[in-house]
């Protein structure tokens, strides 16, 4: 798996109120109507600015806060290709990834905002081609891979029926 998208840069402890506004909780019915004001309070301007496969880059704990599944589902709807960070909250990484929602833990120091990045997945490495620089991301478990191929944990019960990852 190989993608290429463009850095979008956010600090330490991005929570889930920075990235779904509690202000704005009455369109959780709503989720691409959601999906249009992501990360607004971390940026106003993140929504509009970022093309699809973009990336988001954070430092440690990503995600902390409340269990909001919506969340990393409007992350997705966005068209993020991937969310890099140094760490993640353990509560968001599970609802990431039961959606399919690619999570990369590295790290972000020298990534800057506007940087071109390409991910390798398999070879384990994100490559900084704005400042020509590669950087070793945490391996993904064969079962995870697997389960992001698939569209998450929720489609891969969709279609296998039960939680055989053999």
């Amino acid at each position: 798996m190989e993608l290429k998208g463009k850095a979008f840069k956010f600090g330490d402890d991005i929570s889930t109120d920075h990235i779904a506004p509690g202000r704005l909780f009455h369109l959780r019915s709503n989720l691409p109507e959601l999906a249009k004001h992501v990360l607004e309070d971390a940026d106003p301007d993140f929504a509009s600015k970022m093309n699809k496969g973009d990336f988001i880059v954070a430092g440690n704990n990503f995600g902390l806060g409340s269990s909001r599944e919506h969340a990393p589902q409007i992350i997705k709807i966005a068209g993020v290709g991937a969310v890099l960070a140094k760490s993640f909250a353990r509560i968001f990484y599970r609802n990431a990834i039961n959606i399919g929602l690619l999570l990369i833990e590295c790290d972000t120091d020298k990534i800057n905002a506007d940087d071109e990045l390409e991910i390798d997945i398999k070879q384990g490495f994100v490559h900084n081609i704005t400042q020509n620089i590669r950087m070793p991301i945490t391996p993904l478990p064969d079962v995870m891979i697997k389960l992001l191929n698939e569209g998450g944990l929720i489609e891969h019960i969709k279609k296998h029926g039960d939680f055989d990852f053999v």
